[in-house]
């Protein structure tokens, strides 16, 4: 099964830059996933990658913040704003930058807008 996941621009631009290697969530994919489609939320609006996700990380967010602080991307009060009130927390590892993300443009950024995305049969198992 393949999966899209709607990111900030500024945590996608971690992401490509290898400064963030846990996507965090608060709840994750029931069925295995094979490939995740990142798609950059507004203003960008546009499917801009893709990435294996090799494993999850989860457990109290304490412990997932100790596991993943080095590579989070964020700060330590974003992350506790976040799951503020949730007894599980959960990171998405996403493990090298040349694993993390296709480009076809010269800054990087632009695959296509959703609507093509969804539009191209096979972009995701249905």
């Amino acid at each position: 099964m393949n999966a899209i996941l709607s990111i900030k621009p500024q945590f996608v631009e971690e992401i490509v830059a290898g400064k963030k290697k846990f996507e965090y969530r608060k709840s994750v994919f029931k069925q295995p996933v094979e490939k995740v489609y990142v798609y950059a939320s507004a203003p960008i609006s546009k499917v801009i990658g893709e990435f294996q996700p090799v494993d999850v990380v989860s457990g109290v967010p304490a412990d997932v913040w100790k596991e993943t602080k080095k590579f989070s991307g964020i700060t330590k009060k974003f992350f506790d704003e976040y799951y503020k009130g949730r007894k599980t927390a959960y990171a998405i590892v996403i493990v090298t930058r040349d694993k993390v993300m296709r480009h076809n443009d010269e800054n990087g950024i632009l695959i296509m807008s959703l609507e093509e995305f969804l539009m191209d049969e096979g972009a995701l198992e249905r």
